[in-house]
């Protein structure tokens, strides 16, 4: 899948996107908020500033994502991979983050 009908989906009501391969895929700046990516692989992928609060990243593979300045708010991010991940100004307000590994991550 690429973005466009990432984007496409999403406004036409979709929030199921599970196990999808997005290795460095540019979404900075979108909203996001509610979507299911649990399992999905976004290692490299650049997130700032995009919304993904309320959002399932259980057992996401994040590794070397940029996620500043993005909406994590009650995100449920247990058990996914943030490690060597970019952090700094991230708002991660009553996210759930049991089992997650932040290995280098910055803040």
């Amino acid at each position: 899948m690429n973005i466009q009908e990432l984007i496409s989906r999403y406004r036409a009501g979709q929030r199921d996107f599970r196990n999808l391969n997005l290795i460095a895929i540019d979404l900075k700046n979108l909203n996001l908020s509610g979507a299911n990516l649990s399992g999905a692989n976004l290692s490299g992928a650049n997130l700032t500033r995009t919304n993904l609060s309320y959002a399932n990243l259980t057992g996401t593979n994040l590794t070397k994502a940029k996620l500043k300045e993005t909406n994590l708010t009650k995100a449920n991010l247990s058990n996914a991979n943030l490690s060597d991940v970019d952090l700094s100004q991230a708002n991660l307000s009553q996210s759930y983050m049991r089992g997650a590994s932040l290995s280098g991550a910055t803040w």
